[in-house]
Formats: structure tokens, sequence, C-alpha cells
């Protein structure tokens, strides 16, 4: 990460000379290991298959639930392209142009899926209220039989991303369309159960509706999330208070600020800060331990710390930093 010192502040050249170290003390969060490559391989693979399985006998039923939930299943596969070609950038070294390389693509890949997620909503409710004005016969056998593989199919590569989704919301974004689309499917069962018994037609197209709700609902956070960090928030699970507080214990600090917290990716975290310590920096051991601690506590695995004798020339006090 960043070389030299970046001061972009009017008084840090009084004759006291800053003294910045840079820790990789780890990478924090988890990474979205190689053997993601295979989860993301076989996930594609099985849900395209089922996708032209599922439209071609929602299709032939007339059942809309099946039709549209073939078209969600089509969009987790090309959500599911697009979260695996972000592990793969985020692997390529980096350059001078891009100096931390192309981590920052697992974040647009999740802020995309968000958006995608909410455009396949918006698309199966406006199909749905059309339905409920002139509902149509279905076959709610073979919706049943169709959306009972589906709910297979995608339970197990929801399975497949399970471990990741905790640490990274590029992965979790991929968790969440499959755990959406095994409850739409789910859905659909019980509709094709619903008109079965009953013969009530409009229960397809309310079934898409409900189906929505649980889209919306199961995505929301994740875009909000990929939103923040997009615009380089804090990521979620590091409260920034507690960093500082962190930084302004340590034995020798008087004064913490231009305290700075950032996703390099949606598995990595970056941070700076300015601490002012009149005594003088105690030897390297100190800032690694600085780094260590950051990295143990809070996930942080690049940390950039820059000590200063004299508080005189902060540009940004704390309270600044909101």
């Amino acid at each position: 990460m960043g070389t030299g010192h970046h001061h972009d502040h009017g008084g840090h050249g009084h004759g006291e000379q800053g003294h910045e170290a840079h820790g990789h003390g780890g990478h924090g969060h988890h990474h979205a290991p190689a053997s993601f490559g295979r989860a993301f391989a076989v996930g594609i693979a099985i849900n395209l298959l089922f996708v032209l399985i599922e439209c071609g006998y929602g299709l032939l039923s007339g059942s809309l639930a099946l039709v549209a939930d073939a078209g969600h299943n089509l969009s987790d596969v090309f959500s599911l392209l697009v979260a695996w070609g972000a592990v793969l950038l985020g692997r390529v070294r980096p350059s001078q142009r891009f100096t931390y390389g192309l981590k920052g693509s697992s974040i647009l890949a999740a802020l995309f899926n968000g958006v995608l997620l909410m455009l396949a909503a918006g698309a199966i409710a406006l199909a749905a209220v059309q339905r409920l004005g002139d509902p149509e016969p279905v076959q709610g056998v073979t919706m049943m039989a169709i959306a009972g593989i589906g709910i297979l199919v995608n339970g197990a590569t929801a399975m497949l991303f399970m471990a990741g989704a905790k640490g990274d919301i590029n992965i979790r974004g991929a968790f969440l369309h499959m755990l959406a689309d095994a409850a739409v499917s789910a859905g659909v069962v019980l509709a094709g159960l619903g008109i079965g018994l009953t013969g009530a037609l409009w229960i397809d197209p309310a079934t898409s509706l409900v189906i929505v709700a649980v889209i919306v609902w199961s995505s929301w956070g994740l875009l909000k999330e990929a939103v923040a960090l997009s615009l380089g928030g804090v990521p979620a699970g590091i409260n920034a208070d507690a960093v500082w507080r962190e930084l302004a214990m340590m034995d020798g600090v008087r004064a913490v600020h231009d305290l700075h917290i950032w996703p390099m990716s949606t598995s990595e975290t970056a941070m700076t800060a300015h601490l002012v310590m009149p005594g003088g920096i105690p030897d390297d051991a100190f800032l690694h331990g600085v780094a260590e601690r950051m990295r143990a506590r809070f996930g942080i695995g690049h940390t950039t710390i820059q000590v200063e004798r004299s508080a005189s020339a902060c540009a940004l006090e704390p309270a600044e930093v909101v």
C-alpha cells in the first residue's frame, strides 16, 4: 500500500519528523479460497441445466410461477458468473496503475448482484400483477415436480457457498441468490399443491408476489452493504470507535487523528492512522505490534501508521471523522 509520507496537511513540516509504518499482519476477514472455483463451476453447470428444464416445463404447463422461477434462476447463473469473475480478478497482481490489484472488483460484483436481485424481483412482480387480472390454467402436478427438483438444486448450490458467506459479501451474494431460489421453489411447490386441491388459479401469481417479497427481504441487506463498501465505508463488523480507542490506549500515544478504515475488497480491509507520540516511536516492534493487534482484534489486514511527536499539525480531529 502507500509509500513514503503522504502529507497533505499544512503543518507537518515544522521540524517534527513523522514516522510511517506499513503492516501486513495477515489479511483480515476470509479470503475466497481456491476451492470456491469448483463451487462456482458446479453451481453454474447444474443451475443452467435446471433453468432449461424448468423454463421448458413452465411454458408447457402454463405456469407463470415456474417461468418466473426459471428467469430468476437464469439471473442466478449470471450472478454466479459475475461473483466467480470477481474472485478471479481479485487474484490479479498489483500494477503501477492498480496498486491494490483488482481486489475491488468483488465489491462491484456484490453491488451488481444486489441490483440484479432487485431487478429480477421487479420483473416477477410485474408479470404476477398482470396475471392476477387474467389467470390462466396451470398444471399443478408439473409445477410441484419441477419446483421440487429446484429445491434440491438450489439448496445444494447454496451449501457450496455457506462456508464463505459470513466473511465475504461477494460469496454471500452467491449464497443468498441460491437460498432465495430454494425458497422460491418451495413456494412453487405449495402453489401447485394449492391449485391441485382448490382449482384456484390466482394462487399461481399470488405465490409469485410472495416470492418477490422473499427475494427483496433477503437481498436488501446485501445491497445496502455493497453500496456502503463501494463508497469506501467501514465494513460491517468493524467498529471505528473501538479501533480509535484501541490505538489511543497504547503506551506513549497522546492522540489519534486521521483514522481511516476502508475495504480493499469484500474480504480485505485496510486502515491508516496518525499517532501523536511526544516521546517518539519506541522501535519497529511497536509498529508491528499495532498491525498485529489490528489484525487480531478487528480483522484489518493492511495497517499503515504514521507517528508524529507534535499534535500541533492535526488537520482532522477524530470528532470530525465520523
